[in-house]
């Protein structure tokens, strides 16, 4: 049976950009970025984990037909793609603060919660990203 996950994906409107974010302002590192001549295959992932990564894939051929990637890129930048990223985090509060000092916008300050602290925000394509701190 299954042993692990090792990726996970999420769809980007444009993937220059999504490096800038994902690696310039969250601190994740590139595990992969191939062109191979039918997409580019981009995958970014936390630091020192490579066993799992995230692929930011533009929508398009040959996953989609031209007009269902169009349908997707509206529902996309409409936050309606149901792409979501949680990660963890030591330390929620410090994370908070340094991406902030980054540019980065958040849809909801660090709160308490009964599972730990957590805070929210969207990549610039709409995606929605958690970061938490688990309680104990």
């Amino acid at each position: 049976m299954f042993t692990g996950i090792t990726h996970s994906q999420i769809y980007v409107l444009d993937q220059d950009e999504a490096l800038g974010f994902y690696v310039g302002k969250l601190g994740l590192e590139v595990t992969a970025d191939v062109d191979l001549g039918f997409m580019r295959w981009l995958t970014v992932g936390v630091p020192g984990h490579p066993e799992r990564q995230i692929l930011l894939e533009k929508p398009g051929p040959p996953a989609l037909s031209e007009e269902t990637a169009e349908q997707v890129r509206a529902l996309l930048t409409k936050g309606a793609t149901g792409g979501h990223l949680i990660f963890s985090t030591d330390d929620c509060r410090k994370t908070y603060e340094t991406l902030r000092g980054r540019g980065v916008e958040f849809t909801q300050e660090p709160t308490e919660q009964p599972y730990g602290i957590d805070c929210g925000l969207r990549d610039p394509f709409g995606n929605s990203i958690r970061f938490t701190q688990p309680t104990g």
